[in-house]
């Protein structure tokens, strides 16, 4: 360093690396490990914001309040919130500046893009169970049930496609958010219904689509260029 006032960015870099890796596996995260092969891989994909116990007590708390209102209503409106719940958490598994192991993804011997892919199934696949139990606990039809899983897997893939373009988790949350709340306005004023936004089969080939095309710019967007070091 040349100066006083300077940063020792090795320090601090040392210090970030020595915070998110220094405990010890649990149970969970070792059977992780051996499934996939890499404690690395197991580590980082702990570590998503989206997978840890705050995010999912909030994730529940959310979905418990949409099974009250079903009930009361008598609108699947659980139908309507895992979507953007699980767009959010998607979003947020791509973590540049909120995530203390994303940075670190970059020494790893697994690619970065690997480690988002697993991140992105493993937290889809979370919100897909809760959206389905608090469907079941909340008495929707069980057509319903399933069918909200077609359009939250666009409305993630397009959160993923814009967190990972403008390498911001914030801003590909606020995408699926929005494009969500809009989709279900849109429809609910065509067809006259809240629930065909999750139940007209027109809608299937769309959702469909959009969910490839944002899945190929995310893996696009997370390509490494050629010459890049590791």
């Amino acid at each position: 360093m040349t100066g006083n006032d300077d940063v020792n960015l090795d320090r601090v870099w040392l210090g970030i690396a020595t915070e998110v890796w220094r405990r010890r596996p649990g149970r969970v995260e070792r059977l992780t490990g051996q499934l996939l092969r890499s404690p690395g891989l197991a580590r980082a994909l702990l570590t998503a914001p989206s997978l840890l116990m705050p995010w999912l007590i909030a994730t529940i708390l959310v979905l418990g309040a949409g099974v009250a209102a079903t009930r009361s209503s008598g609108q699947p409106l659980v139908a309507l919130l895992a979507p953007g719940l699980a767009a959010a958490a998607i979003a947020y598994a791509y973590g540049p500046g909120i995530d203390p192991a994303w940075e670190l993804s970059y020494s790893m011997a697994v690619s970065d893009r690997m480690v988002l892919l697993v991140r992105a199934l493993a937290v889809f696949a979370v919100n897909a169970v809760l959206g389905i139990v608090a469907s079941a606990v909340s008495g929707a039809a069980v057509a319903i049930a399933f069918d909200w899983l077609v359009p939250m897997t666009a409305i993630c893939a397009l959160a993923l496609a814009v967190a990972t373009v403008a390498r911001s988790a914030i801003a590909g949350a606020a995408a699926g958010l929005a494009v969500w709340a809009i989709t279900v306005l849109s429809v609910r004023v065509a067809s006259g219904q809240v629930t065909a936004v999750v139940t007209r089969d027109v809608l299937v080939l769309p959702y469909l689509a959009v969910s490839v095309c944002c899945a190929l710019v995310a893996v696009y967007a997370t390509r490494i260029p050629k010459g890049t070091p590791r």
